[in-house]
């Protein structure tokens, strides 16, 4: 079922485990997809995986914090792919530590990227969108916005403003036929992941800390995330604005 065929996608932080795995999806159901990142080698690699599996794909070194490449980035993908339909906010850093611990150079690079670089791909495709009556956006946040979490002050804020960004927007661009919602990770099985338990005393601990608290008994995978990003991008989620999801297996149980 290629219900997504012809649509053109961008996925930032699109050669990561979830991006990849979400570029992939997208590509499985007919979407033309750039993949956004900023190792170049890695986004060639998904895109090529893409190719030869009968899908189209292209990948851009994209450095989000720059809004100069970002509009270089996005004006080539309209030129090779078509007009943006689908914008997937999922490029994300973080540091695991105490907040008095943190430093303002981590507060500048956390927030550049989480928050202003979403900005930026936002303020880069929007008005496109705007102007055909029509896009689906989806913002990949964190469930440490929504309940916080030890070890990621900064992070989680960033994440919480994407959240009420998101909303923003979602109203403020339903009159353009424009869906904005966000899709909340819990902990998932990634190479972040694997960066944030290397900061910790006992890495093996912090992890299986992680798995016993999830409900369902395991840690998310790249493909849970990707499912629920492709339904938000496509036309079954046509009647769907403003709303967060959390793919966490239960740790988070928002109402």
């Amino acid at each position: 079922m290629n219900h997504l065929k012809d649509r053109t996608v961008i996925v930032t932080g699109g050669a990561g485990g979830i991006g990849g795995a979400t570029c992939r999806r997208f590509a499985a159901q007919g979407a033309k997809v750039a993949v956004f990142d900023m190792n170049l080698d890695s986004a060639q690699k998904v895109a090529e995986a893409i190719q030869a599996s009968g899908g189209t794909a292209v990948a851009y070194k994209c450095d989000i914090t720059d809004r100069a490449a970002v509009d270089a980035a996005v004006m080539d993908t309209i030129v090779q792919l078509g007009p943006i339909d689908v914008l997937v906010n999922n490029a994300g850093w973080d540091v695991f530590k105490p907040f008095v611990k943190t430093v303002p150079d981590e507060w500048s690079k956390l927030i550049a990227i989480n928050l202003t670089g979403a900005l930026h791909m936002l303020h880069a495709v929007l008005p496109g969108m705007v102007e055909r009556n029509a896009g689906r956006i989806v913002n990949i946040a964190s469930d440490a916005a929504r309940g916080g979490s030890s070890g990621e002050a900064v992070y989680s804020a960033c994440k919480g403003g994407l959240v009420a960004l998101s909303k923003t927007l979602a109203r403020e661009h339903a009159r353009h036929n424009i869906t904005v919602n966000v899709v909340c990770p819990g902990p998932t099985d990634t190479a972040l992941l694997a960066g944030v338990a290397e900061g910790a005393r006992d890495p093996v601990k912090l992890i299986e800390a992680f798995r016993s608290a999830i409900p369902l008994g395991r840690l998310g995978q790249p493909e849970d995330l990707a499912s629920a990003i492709v339904f938000f991008g496509s036309d079954d989620a046509s009647f769907i604005t403003g709303q967060v999801i959390s793919v966490s297996g239960g740790l988070t149980m928002h109402g």
